[in-house]
């Protein structure tokens, strides 16, 4: 919550709900409260890591249910494993955006709905300050 907190501030102070979920088993959850205000809303999701997809697709269905005009999911690290992709391709999410930090497979790359971003300037940018031994957590500020 904190930095779902810090980022709505950084989004010029953007409203801010949260999805409850319980998870009763490992690649198992559901999604049982929408917590705040999302009717006629464009809705961002983030996560760092998504494996199945289904806790994404579940929040983006909810999401919709509770009258979100649309919403988009970030991720850090799209493993998107088995049907991962199929499933945000037929999901409520008009996007996923992942980072290619593992390595974007064939269905990530023909997928309408999945788009990669490189993480290759900023690593680079950390390793060359690291060397140079400046800041790196600047990179973030």
């Amino acid at each position: 919550m904190v930095r779902a907190r810090a980022l709505a501030k950084r989004l010029d102070n953007a409203p801010l709900a949260i999805v409850d979920k319980r998870r009763e088993r490992a690649g198992e959850s559901e999604v049982m409260n929408i917590i705040g205000d999302v009717k006629g809303r464009f809705c961002i999701l983030i996560d760092d890591i998504v494996d199945s997809a289904g806790t994404l697709c579940n929040a983006a269905a909810a999401l919709k249910a509770a009258g979100a005009e649309g919403v988009v999911a970030y991720c850090t690290h799209g493993v998107l494993s088995g049907g991962a992709v199929a499933r945000v391709d037929a999901s409520e999410l008009t996007e996923l955006v992942i980072t290619d930090s593992i390595q974007p497979t064939d269905a990530v790359n023909d997928s309408g709905k999945v788009r990669a971003l490189t993480v290759a300037p900023l690593l680079g940018e950390a390793i060359k300050r690291i060397a140079d031994e400046t800041s790196v957590s600047s990179l973030f500020d």
